[in-house]
């Protein structure tokens, strides 16, 4: 079971060797390795991005290892890395951490969706009381009263509800735990919103990834996962009751109606933790990268600069065949915009300024 997705875009064994010794690019992204780690949410967009980007520019590498948010933060702060990613951001307080400052970057968007293994089931809705009460522990057969009333027609099974969550910190768990307190005094109350809470209740797994594998192993089974790896391993999904009472079926329509009610702010951090519209999936999430606005090679910054254009042009047009929603075109430009904050400190900053073809395109 893969718990740990390592996604390599490469071209040459001699760039290889230049990697992390700041070699001289003489143009273009140089030759130079960017590594990256953090969230499982948005890896397997970001896997086909790098690898796209790569096939069309020889010269680069980037390494994503799919470690968690919480992990991807960490990272950042310790400088272990050249950029992070998570679906909670970072904190006031975690950016504080890090010496010139990160800027934040929302790069793509989607859903969590509630996936379960019930074999006899395709059409199965839960009501925000029953799915709050799922992972609060109070819910524990599926046959349930609370999850009985919304689907008359449906002969649920007198078995166990078997629920999964995360072992690791995740921001998968962040965006859904504060949708869960949003929408429940009690979980409110306990677990909270956390990337690592006190479950209640369930068997961990860690990442997207290995949660989708127990969900796909385990019958009776219920767990969060993002849309895209639902639909990779063909696991069911539940339609959610949303803040207008309707219940709505995970889709790229039915998020980026929820992405539609949102202003995104100047600091690039938004939530959604219910979002209004009788049309809206209640549990979508912006996810970002986390880039230095100090970089200490000026090269690596003008190599970051690049790919990240490119994730924000032609790699939005990939979105959607893995399941992600595409950025609306204002948080586009918004984006574009706050890549020139990817800057240097270093001794060659000046010969560095941002002028290859596709910096310029995608910026």
């Amino acid at each position: 079971m893969a718990t740990r997705t390592r996604t390599v875009a490469w071209t040459s064994i001699l760039l290889l060797a230049c990697s992390g010794t700041g070699c001289s690019t003489g143009g273009g992204s140089g030759g130079l390795k960017l590594q990256g780690a953090g969230a499982s949410f948005p890896a397997p967009l970001y896997t086909k991005w790098f690898k796209a980007y790569s096939a069309d520019h020889p010269d680069a590498l980037v390494d994503y290892q799919s470690v968690g948010s919480g992990s991807g933060v960490k990272a950042m702060i310790d400088h272990t890395v050249d950029f992070g990613a998570s679906d909670a951001a970072m904190t006031d307080e975690e950016i504080a951490q890090v010496p010139g400052g990160v800027q934040l970057l929302p790069m793509t968007a989607g859903s969590i969706v509630l996936a379960y293994n019930l074999p006899d089931i395709d059409n199965l809705k839960l009501s925000r009381e029953a799915y709050a009460g799922i992972f609060l522990g109070k819910i524990k057969k599926w046959n349930d009263p609370a999850i009985a009333a919304a689907n008359e027609d449906v002969k649920l099974p007198d078995t166990d509800v078997n629920v999964v969550v995360r072992a690791d910190s995740s921001g998968t768990t962040f965006v859904f735990t504060k949708h869960l307190s949003t929408i429940s005094k009690d979980f409110a109350a306990s677990p909270g919103v956390n990337k690592m809470p006190n479950w209640p209740v369930g068997t961990k797994s860690k990442g997207n990834e290995g949660v989708s594998a127990a969900i796909s192993t385990t019958p009776g089974a219920i767990g969060y996962v993002e849309y895209g790896y639902a639909i990779g391993a063909k696991l069911k999904m539940a339609k959610l009751e949303n803040k207008a009472g309707k219940y709505i079926e995970p889709s790229i329509a039915s998020g980026q109606a929820s992405l539609a009610s949102l202003e995104m702010p100047a600091d690039l951090r938004a939530w959604l933790p219910d979002p209004e519209g009788e049309k809206s999936y209640p549990i979508v999430t912006y996810t970002w990268i986390l880039a230095y606005k100090k970089m200490p090679e000026a090269a690596k910054a003008k190599a970051l600069r690049a790919v990240l254009a490119y994730c924000l042009t032609d790699g939005q047009k990939k979105s959607e065949s893995l399941g992600y929603i595409p950025l609306p075109d204002n948080v586009v430009t918004k984006v574009k915009a706050a890549l020139e904050n990817i800057q240097s400190d270093g001794p060659a900053a000046a010969s560095a300024k941002p002028d290859d073809k596709t910096e310029n395109k995608g910026a």
